[in-house]
């Protein structure tokens, strides 16, 4: 079956498509700049690298351009929209509702514009993405999968900040967690590679934003992290 797997930023999409349960990567790409007169695409399968520099105003133009490329007949790798078992999304946010890879419907959408509040840059991007690749792969399941999953597991001390407890009991200012799927990936990798039923490991993902978890036998218990800072 052929998964394909969308992030969405804020001016950008990546996306990839995997032959499953092979994990073959069949291709790859991204937008970038979305919002510009100069926003780049590329498309990358076998030894083929394509970009592009095209105005893209918008994730949907941007979406639909990537699955223009994908259903291309002669540049293309699927036959149709059809040959998409499962979309993927990497949601930034779902808040305490979501400890698991979920099943797409209205409730779940619902609780994603609820949680754009707590992340507007990302989770407005997340939602409309979702709903083009609704449009865009009719036949497929669409699947999210949420950075913040990973850390229902933290205990309340770490969850909460040093202000007012109302701030947590009534407006659930809290510590979510971020960069979840980059550090249940990496831990469980590691605690693979070591060969340890018991373990205490540190994961850190370093990018534009940067961010350490501390995890107990494959659970998350604490984060820090540092948020993105401007370059000007």
């Amino acid at each position: 079956m052929k998964i394909l797997v969308l992030n969405y930023g804020s001016s950008s999409i990546k996306f990839k498509l995997l032959q499953m349960p092979l994990e073959k990567l069949i291709c790859s790409g991204m937008v970038e700049r979305i919002g510009y007169e100069d926003a780049i695409l590329s498309f990358i399968k076998d030894d083929i690298n394509i970009q592009e520099t095209v105005p893209i105003r918008t994730h949907r133009e941007g979406l639909s351009l990537l699955a223009n490329y994908l259903t291309h007949p002669e540049k293309g790798v699927i036959k149709n929209s059809k040959d998409i078992y499962a979309v993927g999304h990497r949601v930034v946010h779902g808040g305490d509702s979501f400890s698991e890879t979920t099943l797409i419907n209205g409730a779940v959408k619902n609780e994603i514009n609820y949680y754009s509040a707590l992340a507007p840059l990302h989770n407005p991007p997340n939602l409309e993405g979702i709903e083009i690749a609704e449009k865009l792969f009719p036949t497929a399941k669409q699947v999210a999968v949420f950075d913040t999953a990973f850390y229902q597991t933290m205990p309340i001390k770490a969850r909460k900040y040093a202000i007012p407890n109302t701030f947590y009991t009534e407006d659930n200012i809290k510590v979510y967690g971020f960069h979840g799927t980059s550090h249940k990936y990496v831990s469980e990798k590691a605690i693979k590679y070591l060969g340890k039923e018991a373990s205490k490991i540190i994961s850190i993902h370093l990018g534009n934003g940067c961010s350490m978890t501390a995890i107990v036998n494959g659970t998350s218990v604490n984060i820090v992290w540092v948020s993105p800072l401007p370059t000007d």
